[in-house]
């Protein structure tokens, strides 16, 4: 049988490097899950925009309005605030607060547990480029505890509006 034309590639080790079928099937194993964390985020960010497109009633909210309200008076420079603005923003934290959940509860599935912690957050914000900006207030302890020295390979990449993988 002539293999030439397989599709499929094994992954490519080092030279001098011997790898063991255990190993090669771990390794397979991982794509696997990566592509089905890939498959759950996608699904996520397609939800969330068939969400946003069939919305007609604005008035409905997860978040309180009151105090998103709140929170953007504490700028000193802002004067106003237009009364779309915390329906705007209360829709965009709810999806920040979606998404950094989903990313928290891929690292908790990835360790075999049933119960969100936070360093499965620490461990989200670390892999997420997009999140970099909360990298300062994850407790150095929690990124030490789970081993988090992420490697490329080892982070899903962010698939949110204006990434290459957005969806449709």
């Amino acid at each position: 049988m002539d293999h030439s034309n397989h599709h499929h590639k094994l992954p490519t080790m080092p030279a001098g490097t011997i790898s063991s079928p255990a190993s090669l099937a771990h390794d397979h194993h991982r794509h696997l899950v990566r592509s089905q964390q890939r498959k759950q985020l996608h699904a996520f960010w397609a939800n969330q925009l068939r969400e946003i497109n069939q919305t007609t009633d604005f008035k409905n909210h997860s978040l309180p309005l009151a105090r998103i309200k709140k929170i953007m008076k504490a700028d000193e420079d802002v004067r106003m605030i237009s009364a779309e603005a915390p329906v705007i923003f209360a829709k965009a934290c709810e999806m920040f607060i979606l998404e950094l959940t989903l990313r928290s509860w891929i690292n908790t599935d990835e360790n075999k547990r049933r119960t969100l912690q936070k360093n499965d957050i620490a461990a989200a914000i670390s892999r997420t480029d997009v999140f970099d900006f909360l990298v300062d207030i994850i407790p150095r302890d929690e990124l030490k505890e789970e081993g988090l020295g992420v490697t490329e390979s080892a982070a899903v990449p962010f698939v949110g509006f204006g990434a290459a993988e957005a969806p449709p």
